[in-house]
């Protein structure tokens, strides 16, 4: 698993048993692969290459993963890797999506069998491609009310009315470590640079009026949203730089409460997790009761569960819900690549 914070590449391996109706999971080893800064840097701007340069970094990147899941398997042989990619383009609303790392490659440089493509299948049939962590929050995760991931963009899932209910709430990390990179940073540590601005009412007012927070679910956001109506607000607004991060995590705080909208149990993942300050301005506003899980859980939940629709979708067994994603149907997602 890649997100869009650039913090490292998730690798994790996982046995799954199925019994009666209920799966069961054990991580049997994980490790986080940073980014070097020249990689960081190509996946960063990938976005702006021309269409041959892209295609020799789809082969690129997929050889990338190959080499970490060759050094990562050292003492066991999976049956099965399943791969999330890296996100590059994501526009639903014109109907196409493209996560980096040719499947075929990876296959090839590891002899296993391989799932990738989560996400396209679903953005031809209708829907957003996004999120589909949540068939595995509901199968894994069933005893929470709400699973929040606080990563790059912030997300949710829960159930209502028998339904599965999910939905990219607002910008998270991606947004935090820009902040943090103007200071020489990675990212903001415990939420320090948050703690030291004051909040900005005016600011809170207007990015909490953008009108992708009007909208019902299903909804999905990505880079493209972030550079045309979020950061034009940050950037045109004249106050300190310490007051706009600090109003920053309000506003992530604030739409995040307004998501769990309930007293329920709300189970957090993701880096964002880790960020002190963060969680206690979640704590202070929403009504449900914040869960923090140990530390493999916090950084590893989604690379796990893109393993169990790997898992699913060899199976040819649904994976993707459409009450999720606005898809026409329910189905089995993804692309297998022999090696």
């Amino acid at each position: 698993m890649s997100g869009t914070s650039l913090d490292g590449l998730d690798l994790v391996a996982v046995e799954f048993e199925h019994s009666g109706e209920k799966w069961h999971f054990r991580i049997v080893n994980a490790q986080t692969f940073p980014y070097s800064a020249d990689w960081e840097k190509k996946l960063r701007t990938a976005h702006l290459l021309p269409a041959a340069e892209l295609l020799r970094l789809h082969n690129n990147y997929g050889k990338l993963l190959a080499d970490y899941i060759n050094q990562f398997m050292i003492n066991f042989y999976p049956d099965l890797i399943a791969s999330h990619g890296h996100t590059v383009f994501h526009q639903p609303e014109n109907e196409f999506t493209f996560q980096l790392g040719n499947g075929a490659v990876i296959a090839a440089e590891t002899g296993i069998i391989t799932v990738i493509d989560f996400r396209q299948p679903d953005v031809a049939i209708g829907g957003q491609g996004a999120p589909l962590v949540p068939a595995g929050d509901r199968m894994l995760f069933g005893e929470y009310d709400f699973c929040l991931n606080i990563g790059g963009f912030a997300n949710i899932s829960f159930e209502r009315n028998g339904q599965r209910i999910a939905f990219d709430i607002c910008p998270a990390n991606i947004i935090l470590n820009q902040f943090a990179a103007k200071h020489g940073l990675p990212f903001d540590k415990d939420g320090q640079l948050g703690r030291t601005g004051n909040l900005n009412l005016e600011l809170l007012e207007k990015l909490n009026s953008l009108d992708f927070y009007k909208k019902e679910p299903p909804k999905s956001l990505g880079r493209e949203w972030i550079e045309s109506e979020f950061l034009p607000i940050i950037d045109d607004f004249s106050c300190p730089e310490s007051d706009k991060i600090r109003t920053i995590y309000e506003h992530i705080a604030f739409q995040i409460a307004n998501a769990a909208y309930n007293t329920g149990k709300m189970l957090i993942t993701g880096g964002g997790a880790f960020n002190k300050f963060l969680i206690e301005r979640v704590e202070k506003l929403s009504k449900a009761k914040v869960l923090i899980p140990d530390s493999k859980t916090i950084n590893f939940k989604e690379a796990l569960i893109f393993a169990f629709l790997g898992v699913l979708r060899i199976r040819n067994e649904i994976n993707c819900l459409s009450s999720v994603t606005g898809a026409k149907r329910d189905h089995s997602t993804g692309v297998i690549f022999l090696p």
